[in-house]
């Protein structure tokens, strides 16, 4: 499976997990109170960070790609980073970073 990865920042999490899982259709597959969120649809893996002061800008883009063996970054040529991963490694780095395991939401 590959789905194109897109982060940005947000001011509130809880209004815009409300908001997002609206637009997406569903609740999100892991959530960090007071600080992460991730969707993954069948396109998309799209992750919010409650970051007030950065609300509303972009922090990343990239693919989870279930080929893909480790993950890896670069910049693009508009200082974009890019990053790719697959969705194994995604969710042991979110373990690592939170220290709990990404579960479905309810």
């Amino acid at each position: 499976m590959k789905r194109f990865h897109i982060a940005i920042a947000v001011r509130d999490l809880d209004a815009s997990i409300a908001d997002y899982s609206e637009r997406l259709g569903r609740r999100p597959s892991a959530v960090v109170p007071g600080n992460y969120a991730m969707w993954r649809t069948d396109l998309l893996n799209f992750s919010i960070n409650e970051m007030p002061e950065r609300a509303g800008q972009l922090r990343h883009v990239g693919f989870e790609d279930d080929a893909v063996q480790s993950y890896f970054n670069s910049y693009d040529v508009n200082g974009i980073e890019w990053e790719c991963f697959s969705a194994n490694e995604q969710d042991q780095r979110f373990a690592q970073a939170y220290g709990v395991p990404v579960k479905q939401s309810t």
